[in-house]
């Protein structure tokens, strides 16, 4: 008989002013994620930082030097995916562990849950912060009808003609379109989205979700004026909807 995969969401940033894991984790959710010996993770590293954490609060069932990490990240290629799985499918429970917010979401772990279905192994996502979802929820956008589309193209061209895309299927069907970028990128998107989009369409920018520097911006995109394009490489959601 299989074991478990537990999709072990992350936080979204981490802040000394607050114990990021109790606000945004259940405890029902931090007790599974401890008493969890094997994990597969983006980063090892930063994997031990959550389980020092974890730990603070819900007692870890294994010293963090005997719990398992095994890496899976974009350079992951596919023939190693059943290797990964391999302890889960011969009856140990494991995690999977995002580096931030929760795991096969805008996240390379996707694939790995798409191998634990076909293999038979029971699947189980737990609560925790979704940056896409939050921005959604606090937009005042559509939340009826919404896409996801990751990363704009990097080129100004082929990002322009994204854009106009976007705008043009955000008004057609009233679906609010939301997107991630790069932080250092954020203001060159901003400006490409006043020079190619219209001022009625309405954008929404949500920065640091579940931090205390946490901000949620809603207006016209003939509203967002120089001064509040700046954004200093903070992590973003982007979300329009156009008039």
């Amino acid at each position: 008989m299989s074991g478990t995969l537990f999709l072990v969401p992350n936080t979204l940033g981490k802040r000394d002013e607050f114990d990021p894991l109790t606000a945004v984790l259940p405890a029902g959710v931090q007790q599974i994620a401890a008493r969890l010996d094997y994990l597969v993770a983006e980063n090892a590293k930063t994997a031990r930082a959550f389980l020092k954490k974890l730990g603070e609060t819900s007692p870890l069932a294994q010293p963090i030097q005997q719990i398992e990490i095994r890496e899976l990240n974009v350079n992951t290629p596919a023939k190693a995916l059943g290797a990964l799985l391999d302890p889960i499918a011969a009856g140990r429970d494991g995690g999977l562990l995002s580096e931030a917010g929760v795991p096969a979401v805008a996240d390379p772990g996707a694939d790995l849950v798409r191998l634990a279905h076909s293999r038979g192994v029971t699947v189980r996502p737990l609560v925790g912060p979704s940056s896409i979802l939050l921005a959604v929820m606090g937009s005042g956008l559509n939340g009826q009808s919404f896409a996801f589309n990751g990363y704009l193209p990097v080129d100004p061209s082929d990002r322009a003609r994204r854009l106009r895309e976007l705008e043009a299927r955000s008004r057609k069907d009233r679906q609010t379109q939301v997107w991630i970028e790069t932080p250092y990128r954020n203001g060159a998107l901003l400006e490409a989205l006043r020079q190619h989009c219209a001022g009625t369409t309405l954008l929404s920018v949500a920065v640091d979700l579940t931090l205390p520097t946490e901000s949620i911006v809603t207006l016209p995109l003939s509203a967002w004026t120089p001064e509040r394009l700046a954004l200093h490489k903070r992590p973003a959601i982007f979300s329009l909807l156009a008039a």
